[in-house]
């Protein structure tokens, strides 16, 4: 099977390919690939008039821009550029966030990075709406860490602008070495004034794959967080799964939250390993409106109940596997709403080895269900507490009595969350914030000043680091514990 790539990724990391795509080949226009010269000689004229006479009749009017743009234009135009500029165009037309066009030098840069770094910020990126928008950070990188969150935009990468940025632009300056620091400027859906972050860069993880027991009423329950859908992924979730068979586990639980998808080949085959009775797995419908049903080659019906887990971080394959769970199954899923990507994508390389990705179908829900722009909807519905959305401080940071900032309200949430009572929550430093903070700085050891400088700041955000990680704050884990205990058998 190919191996299609989603929009962006600023972790350089081959695991985070979350494309999903079909066998389908759409063959190339020779006359546009005819054009295309190493150098930025003018074609000859003989060549061009071979060229018009293998044009189709509604192609011939951007021939003929084009040969008025190359020999009439001021500047002298290279001839490349021209026709990168032709498809970038026809691309934009489709208003379309994950069909995209990479020159041969992009694509070199793009795909060879990926195959030989580690390194970077842990986020996968597309653009919607003109602007680099984040899809999701994954689980435990440095994008997450920093407080990246899904559907966050980034306009800024260290003080330059992303505005006319190609994607694969962008995604270049965001990415880098291990150990360097990248400051972006955030504009997030509910928040008045961009945040800016910063993000150390780090070699991300390349386990997809974590599995853990849980003691329920009901006798041992499994869990396996998947955080993308990788090459080995279903090879190594089917090593958890059969580990976790044999100390007789009565459930499972899938975690999918914030995993932005992968091989499709991948979801398949963890489908087959947990849909019942040769249930469908997804269908992918075509433009005509043909369809092709992929169903699970599992026979047998289910060993124990299954309950997924998702959240607006997970996308594409992550969406597959909890629809399956949940129409095929009937098997319950918890959490928020998923980010809602339903497209399939084709990769076409051109014959100079630049780079067109385009969507081609639609995948659906065992059910029919398209839900692009819509996501998954839980059966049980929950979300996490604010102050798992809390922000890191700044290394400057200084926040004392009658100040008003959004840094302010960021203290508040986790003054909140740690159980000190900081009064009101609108970002203004009042005296009941302000009794909150020397309240803990006492309980932590601290200089009792009632001003957040560095030392306050670090030891505020490891409390609330240790209080998320924390297996009782996490609601959406809770409710999938108390919803596969009533279900088991």
């Amino acid at each position: 099977m190919l191996r299609g790539r989603t929009v962006g990724i600023i972790v350089v990391i081959v695991a985070l390919v979350s494309s999903l795509f079909t066998a389908t080949i759409i063959g190339g226009n020779e006359w546009i690939g005819s054009l295309i010269k190493e150098d930025s000689t003018t074609p000859p004229a003989d060549s061009q008039n071979k060229a018009a006479e293998n044009v189709p009749k509604d192609m011939e009017k951007l021939l003929e821009a084009y040969q008025i743009i190359y020999n009439s234009s001021v500047e002298e135009q290279n001839t490349q550029t021209l026709i990168d500029g032709a498809i970038r165009g026809m691309v934009e037309t489709l208003e379309d966030p994950h069909s995209t066009y990479m020159t041969a030098d992009e694509a070199k840069d793009f795909f060879g990075t990926l195959d030989s770094s580690f390194e970077g910020i842990g986020a996968e990126v597309t653009i919607e709406n003109g602007k680099i928008t984040v899809i999701a950070p994954i689980k435990g990188s440095p994008s997450e860490k920093a407080g990246i969150r899904p559907r966050d935009q980034i306009i800024e990468v260290d003080g330059k602008s992303l505005e006319g940025f190609s994607l694969f632009e962008a995604v270049k300056l965001i990415r880098g070495p291990k150990g360097t620091k990248v400051i972006l400027k955030v504009e997030r859906p509910g928040v008045n004034t961009p945040l800016t972050i910063s993000v150390v860069r780090d070699e991300i993880p390349i386990e997809t794959i974590h599995m853990s027991t849980i003691k329920t009423s009901k006798g041992l329950v499994g869990k396996i967080e998947i955080s993308n859908f990788a090459e080995e992924t279903a090879k190594d979730f089917e090593k958890a799964l059969l580990d976790l068979e044999k100390q007789n586990i009565k459930g499972l639980i899938i975690d999918v939250r914030g995993n932005p998808g992968g091989y499709l080949q991948s979801v398949l085959k963890i489908g087959n390993l947990v849909i019942p009775n040769k249930g469908i797995i997804l269908q992918v419908e075509d433009r005509s409106g043909k369809r092709q049903q992929y169903k699970s080659e599992m026979e047998v019906s289910s060993k124990y109940p299954i309950v997924t887990i998702i959240n607006n971080g997970s996308a594409s394959a992550s969406e597959i596997l909890a629809g399956a769970l949940q129409e095929s199954a009937k098997y319950p899923v918890v959490g928020d709403t998923s980010y809602g990507k339903g497209t399939v994508q084709n990769p076409f390389e051109l014959k100079d080895s630049s780079s067109l990705k385009l969507t081609v179908a639609k995948w659906l829900t065992p059910d029919g269900n398209w839900i692009h722009k819509k996501g998954v909807v839980p059966d049980v519905q929950i979300s996490q507490p604010d102050y798992f959305h809390a922000m890191p401080f700044s290394n400057d940071v200084k926040l004392s009595k009658d100040m008003n900032s959004a840094d302010i309200k960021n203290l508040q949430l986790i003054l909140s969350g740690l159980g000190y009572k900081p009064g009101r929550m609108d970002g203004y430093f009042d005296e009941t914030t302000e009794l909150a903070v020397r309240t803990f700085q006492k309980t932590h050891g601290l200089e009792v000043t009632g001003i957040v400088e560095l030392k306050t700041a670090a030891m505020l955000q490891e409390k609330i680091i240790e209080k998320i990680k924390s297996p009782e704050s996490d609601l959406q884990l809770r409710a999938a514990i108390d919803t596969i205990v009533k279900i088991i058998k």
